[in-house]
């Protein structure tokens, strides 16, 4: 679904239908998948220039264009992760002519696993400073499984210097049509959760906010005049580093 509100190929007709109908009780919602992935691009290369070479981006989804491994500088390494068997296959076999990537089938809510992985130890030195991305994949774990646990722990595993990008959907602008969406995102077998600002803000343990700090993803350091409007796109994001 996301695939197919950013304009990609590499989705199924049930998926297109299912987000027509997201975007007709949510019209926002492509502008907001297209928002989210231009912050992320946007975190990396902030990263980039401020000196990480090795990236691990939690929650994946496939690895299509304008990814990480595309915007990164030359020498830098990156591990994708995502818990979806579909998206590991497709994903191991784009990626299959790389040696600075690599792609684990993993869940977020088991870090201990994903930071154990033999093939995530071949590329990322703990030793130095990683970029930890959890864009647009918290809000899919819910309190019982224990999400800000999980960040914890990847983060408090990394280096000084590391950073940790964050985006997430909020309640706190159009709570009816959030609870509308995530309702039906719920019935069609994907639930998820939308937290305010302070619940966000609890996914940057140790971590300091760069500027501009947890905004929405369209005000996050934008390169160019906003052409959207912010409080029309519930999903907050920020960029954390670890001192």
């Amino acid at each position: 679904m996301y695939d197919y509100a950013l304009g990609g190929k590499d989705n199924y007709a049930c998926d297109r239908e299912a987000a027509e109908k997201v975007f007709r009780l949510a019209p926002e919602m492509r502008a907001m998948a297209r928002q989210n992935r231009r912050f992320l691009g946007r975190a990396i290369r902030f990263l980039s220039e401020s000196g990480i070479r090795q990236f691990i981006d939690v929650g994946s989804g496939l690895p299509a264009r304008q990814n990480v491994h595309q915007v990164v500088a030359p020498d830098s390494r990156v591990v994708y992760v995502d818990h979806d068997p579909i998206v590991a296959r497709h994903g191991e076999a784009l990626l299959a002519t790389s040696e600075n990537v690599a792609f684990l089938q993993a869940d977020l809510r088991e870090p201990d696993r994903i930071l154990g992985d033999p093939a995530l130890r071949r590329l990322i030195d703990f030793s130095q400073p990683v970029g930890l991305l959890l864009v647009a994949v918290l809000h899919y774990v819910p309190e019982y499984d224990d999400p800000a646990g999980a960040v914890k722990y990847l983060a408090g595993r990394l280096a000084p210097g590391s950073h940790l990008a964050v985006s997430h959907l909020t309640n706190e602008f159009h709570p009816a049509e959030v609870t509308r969406v995530a309702a039906y995102s719920a019935a069609a077998g994907a639930p998820w959760v939308a937290r305010d600002r302070a619940g966000v803000l609890a996914f940057f343990p140790g971590y300091d906010l760069v500027e501009p700090g947890l905004v929405t993803a369209p005000d996050w350091r934008p390169e160019i005049a906003r052409t959207v409007d912010p409080t029309k796109m519930w999903i907050y994001a920020g960029v954390g580093r670890k001192p």
